[in-house]
């Protein structure tokens, strides 16, 4: 019998998203139509939301092709993760004009600049949030899987 340890990958990848993304949508509702905040979020959730429970999966599904010849552990797996994707996003939310770098930080949206200095600790506070969540989640779904 044929067990699919590759899609079973995928969908022990896309269960965290799954699950969160539908909380930063609510998130997002609030700041936009309730607290009337004129900046156009909706731009911006839209292709992650997307994307980003795919990658999940498909982030998952290498994670179980490789680890037989790296032998990565799967918490740092996951915290490569956004390695990737903020290039990536960053770079269509400049093409996009959602994004914009200037001398002292970004500016999103042409109305909210972040400086560079509150960047740096935010996307360390990210790969530790990425770590953790694929060591105890990820992990703990792939072993109630049967795959890890």
């Amino acid at each position: 019998m044929n067990t699919h340890p590759y899609l079973r990958a995928f969908l022990a990848g896309v269960l965290v998203p799954t699950l969160v993304l539908p909380l930063i949508l609510a998130g997002f509702i609030v700041f936009r139509l309730i607290l009337q905040v004129p900046i156009p979020i909706e731009r911006a959730i839209v292709f992650p939301m997307a994307l980003v429970p795919s990658l999940f999966g498909l982030w998952n599904m290498l994670w179980l092709g490789s680890h037989g010849r790296t032998h990565l552990p799967i918490g740092l797996h996951g915290a490569i993760l956004p390695l990737i994707m903020a290039p990536i996003g960053a770079t269509a939310a400049t093409c996009l004009g959602i994004l914009v770098f200037g001398g002292h930080g970004v500016t999103w949206f042409h109305a909210l600049m972040v400086p560079y200095a509150l960047i740096a600790p935010t996307f360390l506070a990210v790969l530790a949030g990425y770590y953790l969540v694929w060591k105890y989640v990820v992990g703990f779904a792939n072993r109630v899987l049967g795959i890890a």
